[in-house]
């Protein structure tokens, strides 16, 4: 009887994994993210202009629905989401998005301020003549390698035909496994001039190669400022291109001054125009900028147009410097020219993208003209055949009246074999046993209709013959020469740039980095108003003193300070979180003020407020740190003093949080009441003064699972009382013991 063996194979777990995740991510890599150098497009891309132009959604015929498209795409070629094709495809139709457009999109494709394109149910597209000529032309020639799909039911191509470098004119982004690549969009009519450039001379530098590329050209026009840094990005591949919108000032009637943004940086695309607008407000709120009345984005399909209307007296030049440092209007462009060459991932510069689209632009080429020198030559060959049988026309009707099968007449055209046909005299017989057409010509002459006797047809043969001819010298030469082909491809380049190329949109400059005066504002006095829910704002003194009493009833913290003071903001986390009192709105009464988190690094969701104080109190005064696991300090307010945002206050152990932070003032005995009840109370002298950065000393031995609750400063002669099993309890009834004892549970 047998038995089945099973075949164990035994292998480290840290191997298979090692292995699994390297083969998911060159996947990703190789067959999602990256975009491939020859043709600069990414799978999904490739695959989905493939797909339209095999369903023949050509330039030149009817749009369809974007889900055909989608669909189609998915199941022959992409098996992904559709959510990924038709994200891509509406990428592809974006002009304020691309450089160069591939595909026209008719319907909602959505808009420059970040609006989604509407369901592919709705929208329609078709190629773009560019696409169909320039990206996807003789693909019936051989050209390039096609592949079996993911089910080996299709074929579809490694990669287009591309005859311009694609990687450059429409930039890429992607995040792949590790790696991500980020390429700007450039002027077709600059990259076609930097390859004609590499064709006619293999030996130049980047910066020869830069005479005719001068930089990025972004859809959106704007302002390249550090155009000087340029080369080194090219020569490397890496690098950070600084850029700025551009604003023009538009005088009105009246001297009212407006300043309008007609361009953005390329990176304020989608929703960052409105977070610019947000930004621009909140200069306005904070104070740091009076001469903005009014703003309002006024931009259409005719362009970006966001106008700023300005004081009488406003300082334009220095309001435009703002501008730049605090908000969008100026931003920086990582560059990352990654792409996949030979299979494998490469950041590459300039000239080695050129030389890489060069390379594969001469190769598909070269299999092009041999596809149709191989035509022609065929051609030929028949042709010749035909011209010949015309000649003896009469004995190739006799052997076919003579032959009883189509196979016989075929052998007597090729072979001379005669054997079995009735001939008329023995001289036809003999002429037909010299006949020795090819198989091709053979089988031409037998499907031969009569009308190719006419005169005019023989002469029309004659002259596709010669025709033929010519083109069989042509392509020979090409395919013969290094320096024909080269002419032959500069040419198909100089018609695609008068085709397709456009002006430059982006100008390419050096600007100093922004240098941008604060305006020193004079301090006035206020009021700070912080409530439970950690709302904040300030009120002009009158205010609060018209107020006073409801304000004291229903604020958590209210302090007077001027309007150039910060305040400081201690957390249970042990952090201190600084506030300009100059990005607080000046608010009325009624208003709600804004959260605290929106003008600090303070996060609500995680982190209590123990203490909100003016920061020059804080740096004069001394304070008291107690932590839940009963750790103590005391701790000079000078310590506190910095230009950060947030800092470290004091030192906590692990899983320990703050509980109290406080001004001693001329308290001189704290109490302490854990979890469990117990209340120690003893003189804050015992306390060490030690440094924001250290644990502290034990106030209270905690039993296990204990935890200091609450923390009551207290004067030498104070009755002061606390709710204790719901019984008012004076703690100056607590015996006066030492630091670090357990204290005792009173009873009530």
């Amino acid at each position: 009887m047998e038995t089945n063996q099973e075949n164990i194979i035994r292998t480290d777990y840290a191997e298979v994994m090692q292995k699994s995740y390297i083969d998911y991510a060159m996947s990703v890599i190789i067959s999602r993210a990256l975009p491939d150098v020859r043709d600069g497009l990414k799978p999904v891309q490739r695959r989905t202009l493939y797909d339209m132009y095999e369903l023949g959604i050509r330039y030149d015929h009817p749009y369809r629905k974007c889900a055909r498209i989608v669909g189609d795409t998915m199941g022959k070629y992409h098996p992904h989401g559709d959510s990924s094709i038709y994200e891509a495809l509406v990428v592809m139709a974006q002009d304020f998005k691309k450089g160069q457009t591939l595909v026209d999109g008719h319907g909602n494709f959505g808009s420059i301020e970040g609006d989604g394109a509407a369901a592919m149910r709705y929208t329609e597209a078709r190629l773009e003549k560019i696409t169909q000529e320039v990206f996807l032309a003789d693909l019936d020639k051989d050209i390039v390698d096609f592949v079996p799909n993911f089910d080996e039911t299709e074929k579809e191509p490694s990669v287009l035909p591309v005859k311009i470098p694609n990687l450059l004119v429409n930039g890429a982004e992607g995040i792949a496994v590790g790696m991500a690549t980020s390429i700007p969009p450039h002027n077709l009519g600059e990259v076609v001039d930097a390859v004609k450039a590499y064709i006619k001379n293999n030996s130049i530098s980047v910066k020869g190669l830069m005479r005719y590329l001068k930089g990025p050209d972004f859809p959106t026009g704007g302002i390249v400022a550090n155009a000087d840094e340029l080369l080194t990005i090219y020569e490397t591949g890496i690098g950070k291109i600084r850029l700025r919108g551009r604003v023009e000032v538009e005088k009105q009637k009246g001297g009212k001054q407006l300043l309008v943004v007609t361009e953005i940086p390329y990176t304020m695309l989608g929703a960052n125009i409105g977070k610019f607008l947000n930004d621009v407000a909140m200069l306005i709120e904070t104070r740091k900028t009076t001469d903005i009345i009014d703003i309002s984005n006024q931009s259409s399909k005719d362009g970006i147009r966001i106008v700023m209307e300005l004081k009488r007296d406003a300082d334009v030049e220095n309001l435009i410097q703002l501008l730049y440092k605090k908000t969008r209007l100026e931003d920086t462009f990582g560059v990352n020219m990654l792409a996949v060459a030979d299979g494998r991932p490469e950041t590459l510069s300039l000239k080695q993208i050129l030389e890489c689209h060069v390379d594969f632009l001469f190769d598909f080429t070269t299999r092009k003209f041999q596809t149709l020198l191989a035509r022609e030559r065929e051609k030929r060959e028949i042709q010749e055949g035909l011209i010949r049988a015309v000649d003896v026309i009469d004995l190739i009707i006799e052997i076919l009246r003579g032959s009883k099968s189509r196979e016989q007449a075929k052998n007597c055209l090729v072979e001379g074999q005669t054997q079995g046909i009735r001939f008329r005299t023995k001289t036809s017989e003999r002429e037909a046993a010299k006949l020795n057409f090819t198989e091709k010509q053979a089988t031409a002459i037998l499907e031969m209709r009569l009308y190719r006797l006419i005169g005019l047809e023989l002469e029309a043969l004659q002259a596709e013959y010669a025709k033929t001819l010519a083109d069989i010298e042509r392509y020979e030469g090409l395919l013969n020469s290094y320096d024909a082909m080269s002419q032959y491809l500069v040419g198909e380049l100089d018609k695609i740039k008068k085709d397709y190329s456009v002006k430059r949109k982006t100008s390419l400059e050096n600007v100093e980095e922004t240098v941008y005066e604060e305006e020193k504002q004079e301090a006035f006095p206020v009021v700070f108003l912080m409530d439970r829910f950690g709302y904040v704002k300030v009120v002009e003194p009158a205010v609060f003193e018209r107020n006073r009493e409801g304000i004291t009833a229903d604020y958590r913290y209210v302090f007077s300070c001027t309007s150039t003071d910060r305040v400081g903001l201690f957390t249970d986390t042990g952090k201190l979180h600084y506030v300009k009192i100059k990005e607080i709105p000046l608010a009325k009464m009624k208003d709600k003020g804004i959260p605290v988190d929106n003008i600090s690094n303070y996060n609500s969701e995680s982190e209590k407020i123990l203490l909100a104080a003016p920061m020059e109190q804080v740096c004069s005064s001394k304070l008291l740190f107690v932590t839940k696991a009963a750790w103590c300090k005391q701790v000079e307010g000078n310590e506190f003093e910095s230009s950060r945002r947030t800092i470290a206050a004091t030192k906590l152990g692990e899983d320990d949080r703050l509980v109290f932070a406080g001004f001693l003032e001329d308290y001189e005995q704290i109490v302490l009441q854990s979890h469990k009840g117990y209340l120690l109370r003893f003189l804050i002298k015992e306390i060490s003064t030690m440094k924001k950065a250290s644990v502290g000393v034990r106030g209270m031995k905690l039993s296990d699972q204990d935890q200091i609750d609450s923390v009551y400063l207290m004067a030498a002669e104070s009755s002061f009382s606390i709710q204790l099993n719901d019984k008012e309890y004076l703690l100056s009834r607590l015996k006066l013991t030492g630091r670090d004892s357990r204290g005792s549970k009173p009873r009530v």
